[in-house]
């Protein structure tokens, strides 16, 4: 039988200037979840965790890497800053940035803003900026791309589509309306 309790040690002494501490808590005196032995820091509360995570404030990158020899099926990835893919991948990804490395792959669909093949993806994909195939890299199904580079032994087999630049949307007002109140800075001034 295997013992997993600690010795007993003996309690470390106390001044008594603790013990009139202790003696001003009533034992009645309701308790949270949250309160602390005397003397000890309080734990900040916890908070609740949202569904999907805004962009992080301190710079630090979401990454996920799917390694060689692993298999991830039937999945939705996002909210994900960078994607490295080395196993095989069976999913639906949203993601800033995605980097399959031979011989990792990847069927499904996936939406990036940046993605760099150097293994195989087969499915629907959308580079919005930038779409690299390297050398040892293969894309087959329907492919949308912002820019496009192919290196020599790269290969894109499917229905290819460029992606035309989103230009800013300009709201022009009517010719001389102006809100009430203001005043046009192309008419004569009072």
């Amino acid at each position: 039988m295997l013992n997993f309790t600690r010795p007993e040690r003996p309690a470390p002494k106390e001044p008594d200037t603790k013990s009139a501490t202790r003696a001003a808590v009533s034992p009645s005196a309701p308790t949270s979840a949250a309160a602390s032995p005397v003397g000890a820091a309080p734990r900040p509360p916890l908070l609740p965790v949202p569904e999907a995570s805004p962009p992080r404030t301190d710079g630090a990158v979401r990454r996920l890497a799917v390694g060689p020899d692993i298999n991830l099926k039937g999945v939705e990835i996002s909210n994900c800053d960078a994607l490295v893919i080395e196993g095989n991948v069976d999913a639906t990804v949203h993601s800033k940035a995605m980097e399959i490395l031979a011989p990792g792959r990847l069927n499904g669909t996936a939406t990036i803003d940046v993605a760099e093949i150097h293994g195989a993806f087969d499915g629907e994909l959308t580079a919005r900026t930038r779409l690299v195939v390297h050398g040892t890299g293969r894309v087959t199904g329907t492919i949308r791309y912002g820019s496009l580079v192919v290196a020599e032994g790269g290969s894109l087999t499917g229905d290819l589509t460029k992606l035309e630049p989103v230009a800013p949307a300009v709201i022009t007002p009517p010719q001389g309306a102006t809100p009430p109140g203001s005043r046009s800075l192309l008419g004569p001034q009072p």
